[in-house]
């Protein structure tokens, strides 16, 4: 019988692998939904749905490795970069999911009450891991992001884990409960956080009609916003490579 791994485990949700197959248990009903009906409509490679009873989605392990891992340079090559760009492409040229994303008004709030929360943390912190300036440059960065943009049809959470690649070619793209209309700019942001220097090769298969500094803006919002609910789940954003580092980074840029 196949050892049963724990991929990752928080309150709001469980993935699980038993051989080839991936067990999801999520408390929301709904991130389960979406995530069935984004996969079908998708022009990119995702894994094979098996089965479907909430709170459990099993699906099939998808070939190849992942295009890298947070805080460790990516092994893949330009070519495997620009073939996930080119991937990109086609999801954000396809016609938009039939259910709402997040409004700009969310997205500004939600970034307001995650400053006041890491400010108030720092003033309570002599030393605290990240201090109130780095805070305040970084949401001051993250304002390029707050503006009324085109939606189209993003994964929502593509970090760099969900993205598979065998060889030069991209064999998956996983996790798609945040998938909605969307800013296509925050997808090419979150794919390459922590991994700036990989930016080039994302965009020679995506195209250049990008705003880098809206890309750049995502870095410091994303991981502003993401940093206390990675705190709170067990993760660790300090963790070298991470989400502090990233925003530790900006304070170096002019």
């Amino acid at each position: 019988m196949d050892e049963v791994e724990v991929v990752v485990a928080h309150r709001q949700r469980a993935t699980l692998r038993v051989g080839d197959v991936f067990l999801k248990v999520d408390g929301d009903p709904a991130h389960a939904a979406v995530e069935v009906r984004a996969m079908g409509l998708a022009p990119v490679p995702t894994p094979t749905i098996l089965w479907h009873e909430p709170p459990v989605l099993a699906i099939a392990a998808v070939p190849g490795t992942a295009l890298g891992v947070l805080g460790r340079p990516s092994e893949a090559s330009p070519a495997a970069w620009a073939a996930a760009g080119a991937a990109i492409r086609r999801l954000h040229d396809a016609p938009l999911p039939p259910w709402p994303g997040r409004r700009l008004d969310d997205v500004a709030a939600e970034l307001d009450r995650e400053c006041a929360g890491l400010l108030a943390e720092a003033a309570l912190l002599a030393e605290a891991a990240l201090p109130a300036e780095v805070v305040r440059r970084n949401r001051k960065i993250a304002e390029a992001a707050l503006r009324p943009w085109k939606p189209v049809f993003v994964h929502g959470d593509l970090q760099i884990t969900h993205v598979f690649v065998n060889g030069d070619e991209v064999s998956g793209v996983i996790d798609w409960s945040e998938a909605a209309p969307g800013d296509a700019m925050f997808d090419l942001a979150v794919l390459t956080l922590g991994h700036e220097d990989r930016l080039d090769d994302l965009l020679a298969g995506y195209g250049s009609d990008v705003d880098r500094d809206v890309i750049r803006a995502w870095w410091s919002l994303r991981s502003l916003v993401a940093s206390r609910w990675l705190i709170a789940h067990g993760f660790d954003p300090d963790a070298p490579g991470c989400e502090f580092d990233v925003l530790r980074a900006r304070m170096r840029e002019p």
